[in-house]
């Protein structure tokens, strides 16, 4: 489910002149049965809510006095979320003749016309609190506090993000509450500037239109309703002037492309917006290329295995991004462990709709072409995940048949396009391209009519200090690290990074250096496992003009290596 939590208004979205009716409570209570929760968001104080609503045990949780109070109907528990005004204020609101003062907990409220006076006693005693207006109520909290911050605490005590949630309301007050809601929606007496903003605007008015939202929100979680939310889509590029994007609820795609053509580049970019729109991800990382990522813990290292529990655990903390490294994971446990892990996010998910996007890089590793259909344990749709690799045939053709969306870039995306395409049981596509120059990709969705959509991806910040620091850092796997073994191979120094490739490179003698170095070796790793273009090219250009002199081109290359993937991360060029 997309929307776990329905957060409501009370006064004239919920209730009527004060009451809810039969209709509205059988629609709660159904709301409740199907596994979601209920939040009532409310500018009363709770003694008033009780006398005019004795069905308070519907909702997980009150959010009272507009925001400032949680109680929860189970354990008939408050909690005060700030510091109620101090009596002074009371005392000189009444001294200077305002009446029908209500004091809660946290909020101080009373009547239009007394606003002007609350805002110069507020001023005159220098107190730093706010007015909130809602249909003739002057309502006073401290500083920053409002329906939507404490819908916020609400939330978190629940487990459940923003992002899993539909708010309804009615007046000036919910504006702050509906706008952090993933949707939000406006009953038919609500104020007009309200529905201007709310993401849908109901047919009937009051509980009759709070109704009307369940019974569409239990009948296909408001699938319908998808495309009103394209605000919230995450950018992949542009095609000419227009944006190309990609849903942050239900993705289903993969990424594929010829090594070296910049998937890493367009992963850790729509990454990098997934996170500033604080939508949590799951990071799959087989070779230990995304230990960088900005708010994301790692669990995992070259040297140590993460387990399934351990993985879990980190993934149910609210708002916990994550990074599972498998480089100590052997090959052949990787499935497995895929799937036991996938299977646990999952029921996650169920239950609090986080991962937003689990991400699998090199999905080949989990995934391998030679599983059998039988031996996967895959759900009958792959919602939220999104897939890299290098090709189609090279991940189970019973995953490829679960993706919606290709994504392709490099030099053969025509025949990406038919591999995908026939593990899809459709006709293939035509490709505009032979070849797609860097930092642009072809984008198809295999049921919609629509020839593949060219794309200019939109660059990542993040992708050179990740690139810098995984090639000077890291550990590449061993069939990507470079052995210096000599002319008689009597040597078998291996190096998985830069750093060791030139501590290695100083140490070995001089005939082993030059046998690598004459035979251009250095070049050679630089160009298919480095994947550094501007690097391979400064090398070739050495291994040219220093061909026998060793300690020469030895300084030569620490030199220009140091130059790239040495410096700090804050000078290295990321942004």
């Amino acid at each position: 489910m997309r929307y776990l939590a329905l957060c409501t208004d009370y006064d004239g979205t919920l209730a009527h002149d004060g009451r809810v009716d039969a209709a509205t409570l059988a629609a709660l209570e159904d709301l409740r049965i199907s596994g979601r929760k209920l939040v009532m968001v409310t500018g009363r104080e709770m003694p008033d809510l009780k006398r005019v609503f004795d069905r308070l045990e519907l909702f997980d949780l009150v959010v009272a006095e507009n925001g400032a109070l949680i109680y929860d109907p189970a354990s008939r528990q408050e909690r005060a979320l700030v510091e109620a005004p101090p009596e002074k204020f009371v005392a000189e609101l009444k001294r200077r003749g305002v009446d029908r003062i209500s004091v809660g907990r946290c909020i101080v409220a009373t009547w239009e016309p007394h606003e002007k006076v609350v805002l110069e006693t507020i001023r005159d005693l220098g107190l730093e609190l706010q007015v909130i207006f809602n249909k003739g109520a002057v309502m006073v909290l401290p500083g920053g506090m409002n329906k939507a911050a404490g819908t916020k605490a609400a939330l978190k005590e629940l487990d459940i993000s923003v992002h899993n949630t539909l708010g309804v309301g009615d007046a000036e007050n919910d504006h702050a509450f509906l706008n952090i809601c993933e949707c939000s929606a406006a009953v038919a007496n609500a104020l007009p500037a309200l529905k201007e903003t709310a993401d849908i605007q109901l047919k009937a008015s009051h509980g009759a239109g709070v109704t009307e939202l369940i019974r569409e929100l239990l009948a296909d979680d408001l699938a319908g309703r998808a495309g009103l939310l394209k605000r919230h889509e995450i950018l992949l590029g542009r095609d000419g002037d227009a944006e190309v994007t990609l849903p942050p609820y239900g993705l289903s795609a993969l990424v594929v492309g010829t090594s070296g053509g910049g998937k890493s580049t367009l992963t850790t970019g729509l990454i990098e917006r997934l996170n500033q729109q604080h939508y949590n991800f799951c990071v799959i990382d087989p070779e230990g290329d995304y230990d960088v990522l900005e708010d994301a813990a790692v669990l995992g290292s070259p040297d140590r295995a993460p387990s399934v529990d351990e993985c879990m655990q980190l993934l149910a903390k609210p708002n916990q991004n994550a990074v599972i490294n498998l480089v100590g994971l052997a090959f052949s446990d990787r499935p497995a462990f895929f799937m036991s892990l996938f299977g646990r996010i999952r029921d996650l998910r169920a239950k609090t709709g986080r991962p937003h996007w689990l991400i699998v890089d090199e999905v080949h590793h989990v995934l391998p072409a030679e599983w059998k259909p039988a031996e996967l344990n895959l759900p009958q749709e792959l919602d939220g995940v999104l897939m890299i690799s290098v090709g189609p045939s090279a991940v189970s053709a019973t995953a490829i048949g679960l993706v919606e969306t290709v994504i392709v870039i490099g030099e053969k995306p025509a025949e990406m396009l038919r591999e995908f395409a026939e593990a899809n049981g459709k006709a293939a596509p035509t490709s505009p391209f032979d070849k797609l120059p860097k930092g642009e990709a072809l984008i198809w969705h295999k049921n919609a009519a629509e020839a593949p959509r060219h794309v200019v991806i939109e660059p990542s910040t993040t992708e050179r200090r990740r690139h810098v620091r995984k090639y000077a850092e890291g550990a590449l796997p061993e069939e990507r690290s470079f052995y210096f073994r000599g002319p008689e191979q009597k040597l078998n120094l291996r190096a998985p990074n830069l750093i060791v490739f030139m501590d290695l490179a100083d140490g070995v003698d001089a005939e082993t250096w030059l046998y690598h170095w004459r035979r251009r070796d250095v070049s050679k790793w630089m160009e298919s496992c480095i994947k550094d273009e501007e690097l391979t090219a400064q090398v070739r250009e050495l291994e040219q003009k220093l061909r026998d002199d060793a300690e020469a081109s030895r300084k030569a290359v620490r030199e220009v290596i140091e130059g790239k993937y040495t410096l700090p991360a804050e000078n290295s060029g990321a942004s």
